[in-house]
């Protein structure tokens, strides 16, 4: 792909789930080529029914998001006002993002930036200051670098799972 495409943001819904969970599984396979199963395993989230019972619920609940590159469908986030069950809600209202992920055929193309600078817009025009995220601490770091170099900071570190899988929640005021 060349870099001087075009990304556009458009809402997504339900019907988009195929696609979103396309996204994921493109995501895992690249991540088991690397050998890093760590952070999803090595079964593909479109073949796992607790997989797509939460993207078809964060995506029935949330505000899900689809960018787009040059009218092709290259990455996906959903917000919602909370975090996941197995985390804390922040004290005051907030946003957070859930279920981002790229095509790996996108892959530093700009369309998770694109995502997360939308997901600011977003939080800031409904009024909230305070956006959050989580994601996968364990190896070498580089999706909290990831985030950070997107203007989120590190805020508390968390297990969870029977094999403590390590996680990282990440915050941006806006």
């Amino acid at each position: 792909m060349e870099r001087s495409g075009k990304i556009t943001i458009r809402a997504a819904g339900t019907t988009d789930v195929p696609l979103i969970l396309g996204m994921l599984d493109s995501g895992v396979e690249w991540l088991v080529a690397q050998g890093r199963t760590g952070q999803w395993g090595s079964t593909p989230w479109s073949a796992n029914p607790r997989a797509v019972a939460s993207v078809e619920r964060y995506v029935a609940e949330g505000a899900p998001f689809i960018a787009e590159y040059d009218g092709v469908p290259a990455a996906t986030l959903t917000l919602t006002g909370s975090p996941a069950p197995h985390l804390r809600p922040a004290d005051e209202p907030e946003r957070y993002i859930h279920i981002l992920a790229s095509d790996r055929r996108f892959k530093g193309l700009g369309v998770g930036a694109a995502l997360l600078a939308h997901a600011v817009a977003q939080t800031r025009r409904s009024g909230v200051s305070l956006l959050r995220v989580d994601c996968y601490a364990g190896g070498d770091r580089k999706l909290v670098a990831y985030y950070e170099r997107n203007g989120f900071t590190p805020t508390e570190s968390f297990t969870v799972g029977e094999h403590a899988w390590p996680g990282q929640v990440l915050a941006r005021r806006v």
